[in-house]
């Protein structure tokens, strides 16, 4: 499951390669008002949690199930894993942890910028890339927000529903749930980018009360760890989801 202003599209080339090498299928979902997902007013990790309980259950996914998200994705699998351990065997939670903690302020300067896109109602890919680069300069991430660019008519619009994720952006900061009534008694591999402040040394005791059994792996990445660092996080994958054999 992918991170804030993302798709499955984001997660193909790692999926591919996890399927090849654990010879199991794997799923890429957009969660909601992504992708192809439908778009609707309410945006938390409760409301996708559900979503994804219900594709488990639609498409008959087993107990064997794994949950393996980054960033939003990561707090979505988390929230599955309390809510509703029997559907899952195991999760793996990619630069996030079960606390609340804001969002780096970039993310509300993305928002601002995606605004002003498609505000001016653009024809071209690289005006909107000149806009975005007023609040980011790293080429990378900026294709990756512009890949939601689609052509509307004779002008440029973003497939996501900017105004409501803008609206929804602090329900991104939040876990809506509490150690001392929920634990996850099974295991999960926690990646962290070493480079990243999304799982902070402080939020290790955390994670260790939510999930007992949880082990953490650093990759030396910033908050885009599947993508800097393909072939580590592939292998430290793997080798987590092999000792369940």
């Amino acid at each position: 499951m992918h991170g804030l202003f993302g798709s499955k599209q984001n997660n193909h080339s790692i999926s591919k390669a996890l399927a090849r090498d654990l010879n199991r299928p794997v799923y890429t979902l957009d969660l909601r008002n992504h992708g192809e997902s439908p778009h609707t007013p309410q945006h938390n990790y409760e409301a996708m949690a559900e979503d994804v309980e219900h594709f488990l259950q639609q498409n008959k996914l087993g107990p064997k199930t794994v949950l393996l998200g980054h960033s939003m994705g990561a707090k979505t699998a988390m929230a599955i894993a309390l809510r509703n351990p029997a559907l899952i065997s195991s999760i793996i939670a990619v630069d996030n942890a079960p606390i609340e903690a804001a969002l780096h302020s970039s993310f509300g300067g993305y928002v601002c910028a995606m605004r002003q896109i498609e505000d001016a109602r653009l024809t071209k890919t690289k005006e909107a890339d000149a806009i975005l680069a007023q609040v980011e300069s790293d080429i990378g991430i900026r294709q990756f927000l512009l890949r939601n660019l689609v052509r509307d008519g004779d002008h440029l619009r973003f497939r996501i529903p900017i105004r409501t994720l803008a609206r929804e952006l602090d329900n991104m900061a939040a876990f809506a749930y509490h150690p001392d009534k929920v634990r996850f008694e099974k295991r999960a591999l926690f990646v962290r980018g070493t480079q990243s402040p999304y799982i902070p040394d402080e939020a290790i005791p955390t994670i260790g009360r939510f999930f007992p059994l949880f082990r953490l792996k650093d990759i030396d990445a910033g908050h885009w760890v599947i993508s800097e660092k393909p072939n580590e996080f592939k292998e430290a994958v793997v080798e987590f989801l092999n000792e369940e054999q």
